[in-house]
């Protein structure tokens, strides 16, 4: 059975911030000026926002521009930032750091704690005002190139393929989408975005892209207990110093709390298990104290970009551009990424529409990253580049080099620090580290990971092929398991992956993927690269609410 096509002016693939902001962005420009511009989005969640997860603190700058009459226009942006306190923890204790003495990136001023589900829920309902075509639920599995080899669009997946590939009962192949120009904003380590990476060599000049794991719940909590807009970011405790991580709680509206946890993807010791350090994060005595006679009503867990501007591939190719996390526009600094995913989403489209005007398409849209350069984003992402770099370097040295370069020479500083490797090559063999004793969940401050992925509201359909493909099936045992203790059952937020024996005593990998709630982090933590993330059908994996 053929695949149908359906011709478009500009495909967007991704329904996160970026991706609306990019059609939102194009059909102003084609509104302003009397034009039809025919724009297709497709998002892989069942609904806008179902697979959106962030902490978060949104900037509002690059919305302002956006939509300058947002406040007016019911969204989703009711909690402005009362206070911010920074604390470094200990097993036991914190220590407040004081505000005057925080670099500017940790001032929220003007901020607002949010849920990026729900405002990119409300940017949807704004881009499908203005006339762009949204289809939840249809996952752009495949990149197609034209004759020259330049991007003429993307193919969703199939549906109803059995596990073996054949074609069920109900199988109905992808639709072929296809554009003068086509958007790619899946978010941290898009599927299409690594293999667009790849193919152009896009990476040729940059370093390596390094990345955390965020992992978040939504808390109901004691009214007594809730300052709407207060922001708690914390260092320290319970990350060893040498390790990357630290913590989050943010007040949002309805005595609704967001608490979460992001580590580092570079760390070296394989026992290390990002979700046991967040369960253990959530029982210290200054964060339990928010939690305590509450309930936890929402889970989830994204991989995010943390590289900054050294690790930026290019972000233009024949016929298509990178926008938002699919490139790496996030503020590590500042722990936000949303307001840089939506300026570079706008970007990009004033670069789309002036080609489109000018008669071109499928040529490489050079406007956007000049625009880009020019723009304060840039100036921002220049004056943080140095975060990471310093970070990795320990908690204490890193605290105080950056608070030097932030303080005293205002981001200004005259080198550059590079990323030397990337992620998954920096896991040491776990006969070389020690093992991390972590306490069983008491299920009250802390869960085990079936009960959060059930939170999660994750779904897929069993009998279909696995999306978490391996390159080589005798790896995960051969070099995993023997080497580094199969790191895949610790690195992976939801459970998916268990060595598990045969009754000869054989281990062997099992893939729970209906487990899968879509992180990316084994695609990136994998030692050899073997695990390969790829699209499940459309519509399927988790369904966040109010995340």
């Amino acid at each position: 059975m053929e695949r149908e096509a359906m011709e478009f002016d500009a495909v967007v693939v991704g329904g996160g911030p970026a991706g609306l902001a990019a059609a939102i962005r194009l059909k102003q420009l084609a509104a302003a000026s009397n034009q039809e511009i025919a724009v297709c989005l497709i998002e892989k969640g069942a609904e806008i926002g179902a697979h959106i997860l962030s902490g978060a603190v949104m900037d509002p700058r690059a919305l302002d521009e956006l939509l300058p009459d947002w406040k007016t226009t019911d969204a989703p942006l009711n909690a402005p930032v009362s206070e911010d306190r920074f604390l470094i923890l200990s097993e036991t204790g914190a220590t407040r750091v004081p505000n005057a003495l925080l670099p500017g990136c940790f001032h929220n001023e003007g901020n607002y704690v949010i849920s990026l589900g729900n405002v990119c829920r409300w940017l949807g309902e704004q881009a499908e005002a203005l006339g762009v075509e949204i289809y939840p639920g249809f996952a752009g599995s495949e990149v197609l190139f034209d004759e020259n080899g330049a991007v003429k669009g993307v193919a969703t997946g199939d549906m109803g393929r059995l596990h073996d590939g054949s074609e069920g009962p109900n199988f109905q192949p992808g639709m072929e989408l296809h554009g003068k120009y086509t958007f790619f904003a899946e978010g941290c380590r898009g599927h299409l975005g690594k293999q667009l990476i790849a193919h152009f060599a896009l990476d040729r000049d940059a370093d390596p892209q390094t990345y955390g794991i965020g992992l978040k719940e939504l808390w109901e909590i004691d009214p007594a207990k809730h300052q709407p807009g207060l922001v708690v970011h914390s260092g320290g405790w319970p990350m060893q110093p040498d390790t990357y991580g630290g913590g989050f709680l943010y007040h949002l509206e309805n005595n609704q709390i967001a608490v979460g946890f992001v580590v580092g993807l570079g760390y070296a010791n394989p026992h290390l298990s990002p979700y046991e350090e967040f369960q253990r994060y959530k029982t210290h005595p200054e964060i339990r104290k928010f939690l305590e006679g509450g309930k936890r009503i929402a889970y989830g867990a994204r991989a995010l970009t943390a590289g900054g501007l050294q690790s930026l591939p290019e972000t233009v190719f024949p016929g298509g551009v990178l926008v938002g996390d699919d490139a790496g526009f996030l503020n590590a600094a500042r722990i936000k990424g949303s307001h840089c995913a939506i300026k570079t989403g706008a970007l990009a489209a004033e670069a789309c529409f002036a080609a489109l005007g000018a008669g071109r398409q499928r040529d490489s849209l050079t406007a956007y990253p000049q625009a880009f350069r020019e723009s304060w984003l840039y100036d921002e992402l220049h004056r943080a580049r140095n975060f990471k770099p310093w970070m990795s370097k320990g908690l204490w040295l890193g605290s105080l080099m950056f608070g030097i370069d932030q303080l005293l020479l205002r981001g200004k500083a005259p080198w550059t620090l590079r990323h030397g490797s990337p992620d998954h090559a920096k896991l040491k063999p776990a006969a070389d580290c020690p093992r991390i004793d972590y306490p069983k969940p008491d299920g009250v401050l802390s869960f085990d990971r079936l009960s959060s992925v059930f939170l999660s509201s994750t779904n897929h359909e069993e009998d279909q092929p696995c999306h978490l493909q391996l390159k080589d099936a005798s790896v995960p045992v051969a070099i995993n398991l023997a080497t580094y203790d199969a790191p895949e059952q610790r690195y992976c937020p939801a459970g998916v992956y268990e060595i598990l024996h045969d009754a000869g005593g054989e281990p062997r990998l099992q893939i729970n993927a209906q487990n899968c709630v879509h992180c990316k982090t084994c695609d990136i933590k994998d030692p050899t690269q073997n695990i390969t993330w790829v699209t499940p059908q459309g519509g399927e994996g988790p369904t966040y609410p109010n995340m």
